[in-house]
């Protein structure tokens, strides 16, 4: 779970029930020709800039992503955060928390990113500079069968973008974008990724605990979840494979 403010934020992952918490401090996004300034925003301020932009040129470097579509589904995530979609069969979930997480604290700063990414084909967010290797800028836009993402190529360009700069212990043997990547191992989030993405792209203070496969000691689970709701956000990270409606309740 994320415990999110602007003093603090907090994660337990469970399957497992992980807990890590994180002292907040900004989120900077910016081109490269930008100042090094931090910043947040309102949805408000991102409505206004977005909304001002009518039109894209095609972008050299993203050929199978229109720009209509795309522009489309910028605006429509910042309207919507809540519509923000992972993808049928993906591993692009934990993706979509951080992008949950981004559009809550600073979605100027996502649309900004997004629009410097689609026109340079790079763009940098904290202290990740990212430059998407040639097999995703031709993949982004081409994603099927994958529900409503098939439609979304901004949410593809944002999850592959990740997926391709951040590695973790998953990808030993699978470092590099191969077709139907996106539902493979090449896609997935472990615990010490997730760290590591939160740090660099949101600039937060993380204090971490527990491990991919033992649970720290918190007490009572309710009474800590509880407690942390009250400083903030909480998001829970759950481990996919035991995601299923038979556990729901539990």
């Amino acid at each position: 779970m994320i415990h999110f403010s602007k003093s603090n934020i907090t994660v337990l992952l469970s399957a497992f029930l992980f807990f890590f918490s994180f002292q907040v401090e900004a989120i900077s996004i910016k081109d490269f020709a930008e100042s090094d300034s931090t910043s947040t925003s309102t949805q408000e301020e991102a409505i206004r800039f977005i909304d001002s932009i009518t039109s894209l040129a095609p972008s050299k470097n993203w050929p199978n992503v229109k720009p209509a579509l795309f522009l489309q589904n910028i605006k429509q995530n910042i309207h919507q955060p809540l519509r923000m979609y992972a993808g049928r069969g993906t591993n692009f979930c934990g993706y979509g928390a951080l992008a949950y997480l981004l559009l809550q604290d600073d979605p100027l700063g996502y649309a900004k990113f997004m629009l410097v990414l689609y026109k340079n084909g790079k763009a940098i967010m904290g202290s990740a500079a990212f430059n998407p290797s040639t097999a995703i800028k031709v993949t982004a836009g081409t994603l099927k069968y994958k529900g409503q993402l098939d439609i979304r190529p901004a949410e593809q360009m944002f999850y592959l973008t990740l997926a391709d700069h951040f590695k973790g212990y998953l990808n030993i043997f699978n470092r590099h974008y191969d077709k139907g990547d996106e539902n493979r191992f090449w896609a997935s989030v472990n615990y010490a990724k997730f760290n590591r993405m939160i740090r660099q792209m949101l600039n937060y203070k993380v204090n971490a605990r527990g491990t991919d496969l033992i649970q720290p000691s918190v007490g009572n689970t309710y009474d800590y979840i509880t407690d942390k709701m009250k400083k903030g956000i909480v998001v829970l990270f759950v481990n996919n494979r035991v995601l299923h409606k038979k556990k729901h309740e539990k």
